[in-house]
C-alpha cells in the first residue's frame, strides 16, 4: 500500500547555498538538477566576553583571513580547543605560543601584548617612517601584502639599478 505521509526533510545549518549542475554527469534519466555545497557555517555567537588575550588573538587571525578552523589545523589541535583560546583564560606553552604566532604571520609579543622594545637606528632615533610602514604592512592579511609588492618591487628594482 502506497503511504500518503510525506517524505522527512532533514536541514543542516552547514549548507549554505545550492547551485545548478550539468546533468550530462549523470547517466540515468532523470538526473538531480541541482547540488549541495556544503560550508561550515559561522556558529553562534557566546555569551562570554573574551579576555584580552583572546580578542588580541581573534582580532590577528581575522586579519590573517584565516578561520578558527583553518588556525587550528595548522597548530594540530581542533577547531572547539583553538575558540576555547579566543574565549577563556588559557595557560599555551611557550612552543605553542610560537607555532600560533607562526600561523597568524606576526610575532609572539603582539600575541601576549607585549610593545617590543623600540629599535634604535644609527641615528639613535625611533625606526625611521619607511621601517614602520613595512611592520605596518607585514600585520595586513597577506592577499593586500601581495598587492603593495606588486607595486613596491618593480619600482625598487629600477631605482636600485640607478643607483
Amino acid at each position: 500500500e502506497a503511504s500518503s505521509a510525506k517524505p522527512k526533510v532533514l536541514t543542516c545549518p552547514d549548507i549554505i547555498n545550492i547551485v545548478d549542475i550539468d546533468a550530462s554527469l549523470f547517466d540515468y534519466p532523470a538526473p538531480p538538477q541541482v547540488m549541495l555545497t556544503l560550508m561550515p557555517s559561522p556558529g553562534r555567537p557566546s555569551k562570554r566576553p573574551r579576555t584580552p588575550f583572546g580578542e588580541r588573538l581573534a582580532a590577528l587571525r581575522e586579519a590573517a583571513g584565516l578561520t578558527q578552523a583553518q588556525v587550528a589545523a595548522q597548530l594540530g589541535i581542533t577547531q572547539h580547543a583553538y575558540a576555547y583560546w579566543e574565549r577563556n583564560p588559557v595557560a599555551l606553552r611557550p612552543e605553542q605560543l610560537l607555532q600560533l604566532a607562526a600561523a597568524l604571520h606576526t610575532n609572539v609579543e603582539a600575541l601576549v601584548g607585549e610593545r617590543p622594545a623600540q629599535r634604535r637606528n644609527g641615528g639613535g632615533g625611533p625606526a625611521g617612517k619607511a621601517r614602520q610602514l613595512f611592520e605596518a604592512v607585514s600585520r595586513l592579511p597577506r592577499r593586500q601584502q601581495e598587492k603593495i609588492f606588486a607595486i613596491l618591487e618593480p619600482f625598487v628594482r629600477e631605482h636600485a639599478s640607478q643607483s
